[in-house]
């Protein structure tokens, strides 16, 4: 069993700059709406900005700014429940990848049970983040419930540890934050990962590059298993990639044209690691539900989390972590 790392990361949250504080909203001017139908929730902005989240997973399924589509959603994706969806960004909690069989999260499917777990919706309030916006008017933040009360018999069986998770959506004229908190609302201490599996549209997977990973540690999911140290500035994606970069210094990995022209900054908040995933020509076809079979070319996965080793928590500590994103389309 591999050491769990010290949690370094474990936080009441109230510490971080960016955390959404609830404001009142300005009574003057038009204000976000928010609808709920279908086991979806929509959050639109008076500039016409939107998000759409599905109650299963609490997964995000569409952001829009400028009329222009930032997430990649497979046209063979399942939104009805009846298993995670390829595309979006789904929650991975509370072990990424298939856990390790001599580990506490041993008995769960590969990526935990957040991502085919339906969420409770928890309401919507007015916020202000630095990053985001600078009145309650320019944004709206959604928030999805689970715990250990609300997850499958199966699931609870396999990991039978009290916590509470609260996934905040915050839509804001400048971007879209998305956060989760973590706590042990038990008796006992437990073990966990977590992770955004974001899919971010490209025009074309060939002409693009992933900025902000130059000397980073990374493992090689597809080459060997081990660990090299990414040597290019821009990383250029030209087969399937499968990687997962471990304490990077800098905070914004970013998404670009190979000639510089911007496409989306993802800024990791409290959090150290990014996977990027690209599943290239024979996996797309293999995968019944990413369709059509040239969709590799059309999305990257740059995924921030906490994933190289495991937070800890004791009863009654929180966790807080995720992602600030600003879109150039």
């Amino acid at each position: 069993m591999e050491r769990a790392k010290k949690p370094s990361m474990v936080s009441t949250g109230l510490d971080r700059a960016n955390r959404p504080s609830i404001l009142s909203p300005s009574i003057t001017g038009p204000q976000p709406t928010v609808s709920i139908e279908g086991g979806k929730v929509t959050a639109m902005l008076p500039t016409g900005d939107s998000v759409e989240v599905l109650l299963y997973g609490a997964t995000v399924i569409s952001w829009k700014n400028n009329g222009k589509e930032n997430i990649f959603v497979s046209e063979a994706a399942k939104l009805d429940g009846s298993k995670p969806v390829r595309g979006g960004i789904p929650v991975v909690f509370p072990a990424f990848g298939p856990p390790p069989k001599d580990h506490a999260t041993g008995a769960l499917p590969q990526h935990g049970f957040a991502r085919n777990s339906t969420w409770e919706y928890l309401g919507k309030s007015s916020s202000e983040s630095g990053a985001l916006s600078k009145g309650g008017d320019d944004s709206v933040k959604l928030d999805f419930g689970l715990s250990s009360s609300n997850i499958s018999v199966d699931h609870k069986k396999a990991w039978p540890y009290d916590f509470g998770l609260v996934y905040s959506v915050t839509l804001g004229k400048d971007g879209l934050q998305t956060m989760l908190n973590v706590r042990n609302e038990g008796k006992e201490a437990f073990e966990f990962q977590m992770l955004l599996h974001s899919y971010w549209t490209v025009d074309d997977i060939t002409k693009v590059a992933i900025n902000g990973l130059g000397s980073t540690t990374y493992t090689d999911k597809v080459l060997d298993g081990g660990e090299h140290t990414e040597s290019q500035t821009g990383l250029k994606i030209t087969g399937e990639v499968d990687r997962v970069y471990k304490s990077i210094k800098q905070d914004t990995t970013s998404i670009s044209s190979i000639d510089g022209k911007p496409r989306l900054d993802v800024t990791r908040d409290n959090i150290s690691d990014t996977v990027i995933w690209n599943p290239w020509i024979a996996k797309t076809k293999a995968m019944a539900d990413l369709r059509p079979e040239d969709s590799y070319k059309h999305f990257v996965c740059v995924e921030v989390g906490s994933v190289d080793g495991w937070q800890k928590l004791e009863p009654g500590e929180t966790f807080e972590g995720g992602q600030i994103l600003k879109s150039h389309l």
